[in-house]
């Protein structure tokens, strides 16, 4: 049985929290949140609260909340919002704000 929780549209670039990501993956779930706690990076608290939604998922479909781990967590690119940046000459150059679509799955051990 697993417990999964999602986190769509979040302002930061996917590149940024995939560092933060393998930092807990097939961790278990309570040492994966003090990571995330003691991490200084800005994906760290969207992470930090995607973690405990997952867990009050797995704990709302009645699974053994001690026994949990990341089975699965990954990052897919979202919407890019394309912004303009005035240069030199009349010329303009793009700036592109990128989102991501975080997924974490939270397993019960063996």
């Amino acid at each position: 049985m697993e417990a999964r929780a999602q986190a769509t549209h979040v302002r930061m670039s996917p590149r940024k929290v995939k560092v933060v990501l393998d930092l807990i993956r097939n961790k278990p779930v309570d040492v994966a949140v003090a990571i995330v706690h003691n991490t200084p990076k800005a994906a760290c608290e969207y992470l930090e609260k995607l973690l405990k939604s997952a867990a009050a998922n797995a704990e709302n479909k009645n699974m053994d909340v001690n026994n949990l781990y990341v089975s699965e967590c990954f990052v897919c690119p979202g919407p890019i919002l394309k912004r303009i940046r005035p240069r030199a000459q009349g010329r303009a150059f793009r700036i592109d704000k990128r989102t991501s679509h975080i997924t974490l799955v939270l397993k019960e051990k063996e």
